[in-house]
Order: structure tokens, then sequence, then C-alpha cells
């Protein structure tokens, strides 16, 4: 992209995500350059706690978003208990309860970050 993209903080609806419910992730993007663009908003999560080795960063979702020099607008992700599930050491597709942090940014590498618990 010929342009340069701000984001700010990342807002969360609740830190703590119970069972049949979902979480808010959401940030406001801001196009700073002189120029529209184009910025593909990535939301990571991360498994503090596994009863197995998790990835320091899993890709969740990601949004295509087209602004116009100036313009600005709120990206958000719901997050829900199958976005946190995995196969354990039986083979069995589980959500544990525990902590995660949560990334959003423009790679995996430069983000905001945000934690919040399942219980």
């Amino acid at each position: 992209s010929y342009t340069t993209f701000n984001y700010s903080d990342i807002k969360l609806s609740s830190n703590t995500l119970t069972k049949g419910n979902t979480i808010t992730a959401s940030v406001t993007l801001s196009n700073t350059g002189q120029y529209e663009g184009k910025e593909v908003v990535q939301l990571y999560i991360r498994d503090l706690v596994g009863s197995i080795t998790r990835p320091v960063k899993e890709l969740k979702g990601f949004q295509k978003v087209s602004l116009k020099p100036g313009e600005s607008k709120e990206v958000s992700f719901t997050i829900t208990e199958n976005d946190l599930k995995f196969y354990n050491s039986e083979l069995k597709f589980v959500a544990e309860p525990g902590d995660f942090k949560l990334f959003i940014g423009t790679n995996s590498r430069d983000v905001k970050e945000a934690s919040f618990s399942l219980k």
C-alpha cells in the first residue's frame, strides 16, 4: 500500500468468555497517509495454559478494509468458544478454561494486545 495506517488499542466487550457466549474485540483503523489504501486487519489468539503445547499465535480471523485519506473505521471480531478449541492429547476437540491473549494488527509481529479468560 502507498499509505500508512494506525490502529487504536483493542476494546473488549468483556474480559471473560463463558460457555455459549461471545466476546467482541474491536479496534479503530485510521488511514494516516495521503492516499486511499486497503489494509488486511488480522486477529490472532494465544492459549497461555493449554494442556499440550500450543502455537504462540494462531490466526483466527481477518478483514480487508478500504479507507480514504483521513478516514477511520471500527473493525470488530467476534470470539466464540469454538475459536479456542484444539485437539488435546486424547484427540478430543475441546476448549480448556484458562487465560488467553488476543492480538490485532497488520501482521503477526506488529499488533495490539489484550487479555481475556475462558471460564
